[in-house]
């Protein structure tokens, strides 16, 4: 019989995985990042370090860990994500009374540059959307799907796994569940309901194989469409166009987002579409119209046209 000793990390990792799951409610996907993060974070104090108790841990390791970090060149996301998990971890040590003090409350967490999202512009979304026929019943499944992509900024993930339930032709919307499965209305274009209709009515049921009452998007197989699958899918057409940039269902959603900023949507209406809880993500759109924006003034403002070499007198 094996004894665990509490001054074990192994030991308190576990448990830390279990406050996770049990009382954070977790996925398993973020639990299983967690893991690994803090993982790291003990291998290097145990084997660098030489600290095998957590009541050992002070301040300035975990600041030589940090330094190790980014020496390391990793991405500011990645230290970004482990550091939220050091601190979540030394918050739990301490709430539970494993350890006398928090020691990573000092840390400030980095403040991230959010990359500019490369979006389609309407003439590229256009050609895609056209490169879609409504021959047969894949087909037409694959343009709706897309259509409807576009139409209301979901995410890949939400899309695929829509129920009939989940929409109201009738009314013009659909309902989705997001991250943190918060529910949210989102209005459809016509062109989009239109679609919708003509597949259930003329695809679903040739696709519907095994008596599904449920899954709105199904595979050949009859089956929920997959993620995976949508996404060659969408290559296959870009590559039909001859489309120069990479497409992926998230350029859609930035592309969505974007062509409702040019075009004067209030930013929150824009966020509540898109699900945001936290406007500072939406706002990153603002950042896209501005870079097109200075786009337009470098290229027409007549002072950027003049050759100015200097006054010569």
């Amino acid at each position: 019989m094996v004894i665990v000793m509490k001054t074990d990390f192994d030991y308190y990792i576990d448990e830390f995985c279990h406050y996770l799951l049990i009382e954070r409610t977790l996925s398993q996907k973020t639990i299983e990042s967690y893991q690994l993060d803090i993982m790291q974070y003990t291998k290097y104090l145990r084997n660098t370090l030489n600290i095998k108790d957590i009541n050992q841990i002070k301040k300035e390791n975990i600041n030589e860990f940090l330094s190790n970090l980014y020496d390391s060149n990793l991405k500011s996301n990645s230290i970004s994500r482990k550091i939220s998990s050091i601190k979540m971890f030394h918050r739990f040590l301490f709430l539970n009374h494993y350890t006398k003090e928090n020691v990573s409350s000092f840390i400030v967490q980095p403040k991230l540059e959010k990359k500019i999202p490369n979006v389609l512009s309407i003439q590229e979304v256009d050609d895609l959307l056209n490169s879609f026929t409504e021959n047969n019943a894949i087909e037409l499944r694959n343009k709706t799907m897309v259509e409807l992509l576009y139409s209301t900024g979901l995410r890949i993930s939400e899309l695929v796994n829509l129920n009939i339930s989940d929409i109201n032709l009738s009314m013009g919307y659909v309902k989705c569940h997001g991250k943190g499965n918060k529910e949210r209305i989102i209005p459809v274009g016509e062109v989009a309901i239109t679609l919708l209709q003509k597949y259930l009515r003329l695809s679903r049921n040739k696709l519907n194989i095994h008596y599904d009452n449920q899954v709105l998007f199904l595979s050949r197989n009859g089956l929920r469409i997959t993620r995976q699958h949508f996404f060659k899918i969408l290559k296959k057409h870009a590559a039909k166009i001859n489309l120069k940039r990479n497409i992926s269902p998230h350029k859609l959603r930035h592309s969505f987002a974007t062509h409702l900023l040019a075009n004067s949507v209030d930013i929150r209406y824009i966020q509540e579409l898109l699900g945001h809880s936290d406007i500072s993500t939406t706002q990153i759109y603002t950042h896209v119209n501005a870079k097109k924006l200075n786009e337009v003034v470098n290229h027409y403002h007549p002072r950027k046209k003049l050759n100015i070499k200097g006054d010569k007198k």
